[in-house]
């Protein structure tokens, strides 16, 4: 069956489709109601049903004979650790873990907030929690004290789980001040921590509060698996840059393992026993979907890395790993490729390894420019593919499907709709618009298995923020097109629109041009306060290294370029060339706040920046050309 009869099954009979989908996890009590709409919009899929997730990302892979499998390879350069984790060590290891939370009087529905590094533990922390029913809450490691005190008193975690430190290649993130300073700024206190002692820099507990890991462990005796409701949540994960109460998107235990199971072999090709690297963070979404639960539930070994794309050594690392741990799908940001092309755009590191047994290398996180596609392609030889989802989510909205049929790769396409996934370009009158033409990338309720069905303890806030765009629908927040052949455009934020004397124009399509010319490395379109246009374009780019060009001459060229290929009605004539572009930790550039910078307002720099000194760089490089003069940061 080809990929236009499994999406057409998955569109008019959805609840046939994720019912046979749902067949290949193991059920302690069956589904009564496939969909439950009868609160709609508030959706509920497989009602009535009972499983754990721990249980089928772990145990039955065990009693299926997989027992000596690799589960989880670990991989630090920068601690210079390596190790792996069989499926029965890891059982044994999640089955103590639930053991020490039950220890600590966690039970089914109580949240547990993790905040850890890179590290298995960190896996077995989620999966034990998954493994009791308790809810966690994952905060990316080394979040601001601020940040991880409004998440412990939004989701009110009965234990705070934690590493003494993070490893930087350039420093150590002690870890555990900043949970001291957390826990006495928020108003909810947690009962206990547990705390993993990382040996490049230990600390200091504090009796009757902190509990050690190692200890910990040692005294708990193992723990069963605890069957939860199909619609009990198994995470609470708060969208990154939430400023004032954040947003917590739920994730509930039944859609969530069907759909990623389901989408490693149908979106990702792979096999149960292959090796499957996303090469993200667990804070992040993409760690949850694709470090953690979609691999293991699955049957494939995943590979925990804790490193960087270029530096921990240098820009052969990503290869390293493919080669040492024989991986055959990789999935990482399209950042991260732009860095290893800025350091290596011959791909001279490569030409060291052996990468016969990769089959793909897919992107996602930020819209990826078709330059860099096309360079990974060339490099690799392998199929490089954009696919694209967000954190509400939790998987591909659109992406090729290469278990089902491997479309034509467009470079600046992310791919067709993923089966059960209504996708609709709307016009502001909620019409719809015909092929090749800008509006609204929105999705016809109710969305699949594993996306959101609601914000944590705020109805309300989900409903106004997805669902009051348009009745029946949810907004991305994405504009974009279709085109004539179905594949889907996704060019930036609803608000990266920029509106110059009337005429709307995607940033998307400009970063495309600017991305095209030999010399940018990387770039970000913005829109600058004009009196008179309304607004106009500005480009930030960044020169590959090695190129040694004068910044006058590069503008002077991405300006001629950009009219060549967009038009005149571009109005494009502003480039500042910058050394590098101010992002979140997990990769998104932060275009927003870089026209408040441009446009002198005020500003907050977000906490998840990822160096917050690259932001006065900006503001200096944006001097240079007769903007951000006056800038008062609040």
């Amino acid at each position: 069956m080809g990929y236009a009869e499994v999406y057409a099954r998955a569109v008019n009979d959805p609840e046939g489709f994720w019912a046979e989908a749902a067949q290949a996890l193991t059920w302690s009590r069956p589904f009564e109601k496939v969909l439950d709409d009868s609160a709609a919009p508030f959706y509920r899929w497989f009602a009535g049903g009972e499983l754990n997730t721990c249980y089928n990302a772990v145990d039955r892979h065990v009693e299926n004979g997989r027992g000596e499998q690799t589960a989880i390879i670990y991989d630090s350069p920068v601690t210079d650790t390596k190790r792996r984790l069989s499926f029965r060590e890891l059982q044994d290891q999640v089955a103590r873990f639930a053991g020490a939370l039950a220890d600590m009087g966690v039970t089914k529905g109580d949240r547990v907030i993790i905040y850890m590094p890179m590290v298995p533990e960190a896996l077995v922390a989620m999966l034990g929690c998954a493994r009791l029913g308790a809810i966690h809450s994952v905060v990316f490691g080394g979040f601001s004290a601020r940040e991880l005190a409004t998440r412990i008193d939004d989701a009110t975690p009965k234990v705070v789980v934690a590493a003494s430190c993070g490893i930087e290649p350039s420093r150590v993130v002690k870890y555990k001040p900043l949970l001291d300073q957390a826990i006495e700024m928020a108003t909810h206190k947690p009962e206990r921590t547990l705390i993993l002692q990382r040996p490049q820099s230990p600390c200091d507990l504090i009796p009757g509060r902190d509990v050690d890991w190692t200890a910990a462990m040692a005294a708990a005796a193992p723990h069963d698996c605890v069957p939860v409701s199909a619609t009990d949540p198994i995470y609470i994960l708060y969208t990154s840059g939430t400023t004032g109460k954040p947003k917590g998107v739920v994730r509930h235990n039944g859609g969530h393992a069907v759909a990623l199971n389901w989408s490693m072999k149908h979106i990702y090709g792979m096999a149960p026993g292959e090796v499957f690297w996303a090469a993200s963070d667990v804070g992040w979404v993409v760690g949850h979907s694709y470090i953690v639960y979609g691999p293991l539930l699955y049957g494939c070994t995943t590979v925990v890395y804790e490193g960087k794309p270029v530096g921990t050594p240098d820009p052969g690392a990503f290869w390293r790993v493919i080669e040492e741990y024989k991986v055959s799908v990789m999935f990482t940001a399209p950042t991260a490729f732009r860095a290893i092309k800025k350091e290596d755009p011959g791909a001279e590191h490569l030409k060291r390894y052996n990468l016969d047994q990769f089959r793909a290398l897919f992107l996602a996180g930020e819209r990826c420019d078709p330059d860099t596609l096309e360079w990974a392609q060339k490099i690799l030889q392998r199929p490089a593919i954009d696919h694209w989802w967000q954190t509400e989510t939790g998987w591909a909205i659109a992406g090729n499907f290469l278990g089902i049929e491997q479309l034509p790769i467009k470079p600046g396409t992310a791919g067709k709709p993923t089966p059960g996934y209504n996708v609709q370009i709307l016009d502001d009158n909620g019409k719809p618009v015909p092929a090749g033409e800008m509006g609204r990338i929105m999705v016809k309720l109710p969305l699949p298995p594993a996306c959101l069905p609601t914000l944590w303890n705020n109805d309300e806030r989900f409903k106004e923020s997805y669902l009051s765009a348009e009745p029946g629908y949810y907004l991305t927040g994405d504009s974009g097109y279709m085109d004539e052949d179905g594949f889907l455009y996704v060019m930036g934020r609803i608000d990266d629109t920029i509106n110059v004397a009337g005429h709307r124009l995607s940033t998307g399509a400009m970063e495309e041009v600017l991305a095209s010319h030999p010399a940018v490395a990387e770039c970000a379109v913005i829109a600058v306060a004009d009196e008179l246009k309304g607004s106009l374009p500005m480009g930030l780019v960044v020169m590959k290294s090695g190129v040694n060009m004068d910044a006058d001459t590069l503008s002077k060229e991405l300006v001629s370029l950009v009219r060549e290929k967009i038009g005149p009605v571009a109005a494009f004539k502003l480039v500042a060339v910058v050394s590098r572009l101010p992002k979140t930790r997990s990769g998104k550039i932060l275009r927003a706040i870089m026209r408040k910078i441009a446009d002198n307002e005020a500003y907050q720099a977000p906490a998840t920046i990822d160096d917050p000194a690259i932001l006065d760089e900006i503001r200096d490089s944006l001097n240079r050309i007769g903007y951000a003069e006056a800038r008062e940061t609040a």
